[in-house]
């Protein structure tokens, strides 16, 4: 998703921080059923959904609605495959749906719009790994099949928990991706508002997206006197390059945090106890680790990290040739297939290949610490450049912005990863 659509949601995920709250101190009183649990987060995820995207609403509804019938109705091993499909198949005509907008009308799409495809892409996170789970044997399906001569209630009350895990507010527009399994578990726990860690917490979360708010405000009036990479000379293009994509990052960074608030508000964060077999809490923003980091690879694996680990799990572990190549394929379609997500996917795959024959190679020779501290200084700045150089592409709205950042002297930090690559390929086989 484009950094640019991020700002609108500040505003409905701040306004469902009341409803959170709502919820949670509900779940603390005994009369707060598990059905009344399943119902308003159900209900306030319809709410969220019609104030945040209007009529374009009915995008999420339906292929949350077909997700549930086919979970309800195919065997535990038809139901990933067709579900997959489905899903893919209904997200991709949405986003193409914006490249006609966008590409051939050459007229800005609703911002409305812009949330509905956000949240397509978390909803496709979801049903795939429930169906996932289902296929696997971790969640039992309800029901096998849909009878007719069954109660119209009870196909009802089986297919709650789906539609409410599909459609819960707190992850409608964003946020970490929550097993079914740990979003049951929530749903029929006590509530976590009683602790006094619970508020200190949140008051932590705040005073963080209160810090990367003002380092952004900081660094947009940066970038917005200076040059762009229209108008960038030489070695100048190299900062121009990495403010504007730092921008991106802080903004990436306050949006997760902020999202991240909003499940620990509910009682989904990680403050919830971990029963055995479950899934863990993955928080997106990672943000020490993201910028600290030598190694393009752990950068990828951080980044994001809920949506890594379901990629990894829904791609990498599937694929027996180029399973590197493939996830992140995957990721660009994902995306959208725009064109700088295209190439920017692709460059990344590159890269992490690249990464993995480059440090094993350094690690196997490199032994002093002195040279190990500067082969890891100068490995941070370049791991960071080179990210900042696929994060443009990958936010770029036009082959133009595209051509001027590949033209630019920001194109030398990847080919260096690319030129190693190609000298240690083959040798891969003594690293081994």
């Amino acid at each position: 998703m484009d950094w640019l659509q991020l700002h609108p949601l500040y505003l409905y995920q701040g306004a469902a921080f009341p409803l959170a709250l709502l919820f949670n101190y509900l779940c603390s009183m005994d009369s707060f059923s598990t059905h009344a649990r399943y119902l308003f987060l159900l209900a306030g995820g319809h709410l969220l959904a019609l104030a945040a995207m209007g009529s374009y609403a009915v995008l999420v509804f339906i292929p949350a609605l077909c997700a549930v019938v086919l979970i309800l109705s195919l065997s535990p091993q038809e139901v990933h495959r067709h579900t997959f499909f489905f899903q893919m198949s209904w997200q991709t005509l949405c986003h193409l749906g914006l490249h006609y907008t966008e590409y051939y009308l050459q007229e800005p799409p609703s911002m409305r719009f812009y949330i509905t495809l956000s949240s397509l892409m978390l909803l496709t996170q979801r049903v795939t790994s429930l169906s996932l789970d289902i296929c696997e044997g971790k969640v039992k399906a309800a029901s096998r099949g849909i009878k007719i001569q069954s109660l119209l209630s009870e196909h009802l009350r089986e297919a709650l928990p789906y539609f409410s895990y599909l459609l819960f507010f707190p992850a409608l527009l964003g946020g970490p991706l929550c097993s079914f399994k740990r979003f049951q578990a929530c749903i029929q726990g006590s509530s976590s508002l009683c602790p006094g860690h619970f508020f200190w917490a949140l008051t932590w979360k705040a005073l963080q997206i209160l810090g990367l708010e003002c380092l952004k405000v900081g660094l947009r009036w940066v970038v917005s006197t200076g040059t762009g990479l229209e108008d960038c000379q030489q070695l100048e293009c190299i900062y121009v390059m990495w403010s504007t994509a730092s921008l991106f990052k802080l903004t990436y960074y306050s949006h997760w945090v902020l999202d991240d608030s909003l499940l620990h508000a509910a009682g989904f964060g990680s403050e919830f106890p971990q029963s055995p077999g479950e899934e863990g809490y993955v928080s997106d923003a990672d943000i020490w680790t993201l910028e600290t980091t030598h190694r393009i690879s752990m950068f990828t694996r951080k980044w994001n990290q809920s949506t890594a680990h379901w990629l990894r799990r829904l791609i990498f572990q599937h694929r027996e040739a180029w399973p590197l190549l493939q996830t992140f394929a995957f990721s660009a379609w994902w995306h959208g297939l725009h064109p700088g997500q295209v190439f920017g996917f692709f460059c990344w795959a590159v890269m992490v290949e690249a990464d993995y024959l480059i440090h094993t190679f350094a690690n196997r020779f490199i032994r002093s610490w002195p040279v190990s501290l500067i082969y890891r200084t100068f490995a941070w700045a370049h791991t960071q450049l080179i990210i900042a150089y696929i994060m443009l592409a990958v936010e770029a709205r036009s082959l133009s912005s595209l051509w001027l950042l590949c033209n630019s002297y920001n194109s030398v930090f990847p080919m260096v990863y690319c030129i190693l690559l190609f000298l240690l390929a083959k040798r891969k086989h003594k690293f081994n």
